[in-house]
């Protein structure tokens, strides 16, 4: 059987603070508040599992208990406006007061719905190709995850920044996968120097034609050493009013790429941010149940399978005693 897999980057203003401002991208962060509880009726509807992978601060319930989860953090990077501490200025006392940085009630209505694993997304939104982190930095960024006592053993690296040399580390913390990148020279980890034009571009033109291929595949192609890789086949791009005219090739186009995935018994990986739903909610959320209606058709003619990342693993366990 094949199966769609599904994984969100639930990281509030922490993923995006040293990008854009509140003053000009608040608006999508307070609007995820009302699109997450929307996406888990979805899921709740058509039964489908996803990993939710979330910063670790994101769980934090006020800002004492942040400051003494951050005390014994190094965070380095050259470049310092990457650095969550930089950050701390804009912070509340607790969810309460900052909607922005806080969730842990939305943790617990993950929680409460069936199939959601929670995930990591690292405690500090951490960039693990940055200048000036080291792996003994990264070391003390997992042990905060640990700590947080939710039995995580799905990570997705922030911005993508997928580093080899920790892999072996996050093995040692209880950590069984990962998601990696797409198969593609245009597609990778988000670092400035490395995000030309030309990527941009192609990138947005693959959400809409079949540029890059569409990246299912095989339970036995995955690499595995030292952890399973579930790659990402597709990035949910968030409905744009300038593209409308093309959102139906958008949607034709993770479609197809489904049919294929469950035709040949292959695995799709879906992923996106809830902030990215947190502006036109609607018009994603129409999307996103689109796509949901078109699985759910896969599962009675091909026995398609949702699977979270943990699912992804105990099936591939399985596969090896077999």
């Amino acid at each position: 059987m094949g199966a769609l897999i599904i994984s969100l980057d639930f990281e509030l203003n922490w993923g995006v603070h040293d990008v854009f401002t509140i003053e000009n991208y608040g608006g999508n962060i307070l609007g995820s508040r009302l699109a997450i509880p929307r996406i888990l009726q979805l899921f709740q509807k058509y039964d489908i599992h996803a990993t939710w992978a979330i910063v670790g601060m994101v769980h934090c319930k006020d800002k004492k208990e942040l400051l003494t989860c951050l005390e014994s953090l190094d965070i380095p990077y050259e470049n310092e406006t990457l650095s969550a501490k930089q950050n701390l200025y804009q912070v509340g006392k607790d969810e309460q007061d900052d909607l922005y940085h806080y969730g842990n009630s939305l943790i617990h209505m993950i929680k409460e719905v069936p199939n959601q694993e929670i995930g990591s997304h690292t405690f500090t939104h951490y960039y693990c190709l940055e200048a000036g982190q080291r792996v003994e930095h990264f070391e003390k960024d997992l042990q905060a995850v640990v700590n947080l006592k939710e039995d995580v053993t799905s990570l997705v690296f922030p911005r993508n920044q997928v580093n080899y040399d920790y892999l072996k580390l996050c093995n040692e913390y209880g950590i069984t996968a990962y998601r990696g990148n797409e198969d593609s020279w245009i597609y990778g980890p988000y670092i400035k120097e490395m995000n030309t034009t030309i990527k941009r571009i192609l990138r947005l033109a693959d959400n809409y034609i079949n540029i890059s291929g569409h990246h299912s595949y095989k339970l036995e192609k995955v690499d595995t050493h030292p952890i399973i890789n579930i790659p990402s086949s597709r990035f949910l791009r968030p409905y744009s009013n300038k593209l409308r005219i093309l959102e139906r090739l958008r949607l034709q186009r993770i479609k197809k790429s489904l049919t294929k995935a469950a035709k040949n018994n292959e695995y799709y990986h879906l992923w996106w941010h809830p902030h990215n739903f947190g502006k036109n909610i609607e018009k994603n959320l129409q999307f996103l149940e689109e796509i949901l209606k078109h699985v759910n058709y896969l599962k009675r003619k091909y026995n398609f399978q949702s699977f979270h990342m943990r699912d992804f693993v105990d099936l591939f366990n399985l596969s090896k005693k077999s």
